[in-house]
């Protein structure tokens, strides 16, 4: 990304060929996952940190350009997308039942975003089964998007963390055949994680909360979505490889 903004930004253009296919090799373990997501939401919102001054100052692209790549490519789509839906959806829609002179219109908090999630499977009509569980598995991990964002954006321990994605695959068969068994060893940094634990057992309770008190029935929402992040918690999705 740091090559294509920089070439963008000395007048070269791209062409996008939606024809060409390549193979690829998805992580099958929610650990390798996670690393994958956190280079991608932590080094956009850091390159954004270190090159919005030189796109202000670039000379040789239009203004018109400079507003695409700030706004519209950086800060809306790689650090707004991320903390908007964490934040949301997660925080402030569960808070409302709790503090209920808080009201949140339904356009806001129901159509508007149903609208948009419809309009993007439209692209992808053999997936369109799997869209609620889409919905509540990126729910879950606009946390971790977010945590990365703002380590992106505030440079912190982790912002040049370069972990390669690991893949299963043949290389796990090789690694299987070349070493003796072991006994598999549970850690439970591994397998538990306690941020998504949390927020889980924050939805869970404002869930509760609003099958007693509330009255817009925000309550199934909150516990489909608490469960999802329990089942992430928990560390059942994916494939689990002890000391991966």
């Amino acid at each position: 990304m740091d090559l294509a903004v920089r070439a963008s930004l000395k007048g070269w253009k791209f062409l996008y060929l939606g024809s060409l296919q390549v193979k690829n090799e998805l992580p099958s373990t929610l650990k390798a996952y996670r690393y994958q997501q956190h280079r991608w939401s932590c080094g956009p919102a850091n390159l954004f940190r270190k090159m919005a001054m030189e796109i202000i100052r670039n000379k040789k692209v239009t203004l018109w350009k400079k507003i695409h790549v700030i706004y519209s490519f950086f800060f809306v789509r790689k650090i707004i997308a991320h903390i908007n839906t964490f934040v949301f959806y997660c925080i402030v829609l569960p808070a409302t039942v709790i503090v209920p002179e808080v009201a949140v219109p339904k356009w806001g908090a129901v159509y508007i975003p149903s609208l948009i999630t419809l309009l993007n499977a439209v692209g992808t009509p053999r997936s369109f089964h799997l869209l609620v569980f889409w919905i509540l598995f990126e729910n879950v991990m606009s946390l971790h998007r977010t945590k990365a964002t703002i380590i992106g954006l505030l440079e912190a321990t982790r912002a040049n963390e370069w972990i390669v994605t690991e893949k299963l695959g043949d290389a796990l068969k090789a690694k299987g055949a070349s070493k003796a068994p072991r006994k598999p060893r549970f850690r439970i940094g591994e397998r538990l994680l306690l941020l998504e634990l949390g927020v889980g057992a924050y939805l869970f309770f404002c869930g509760c909360y609003d099958a007693f008190f509330g009255k817009n029935h925000y309550f199934i929402f909150l516990y489909i979505q608490a469960i999802a992040f329990f089942i992430v918690g928990f560390g059942y999705v994916g494939t689990f490889v002890p000391n991966s």
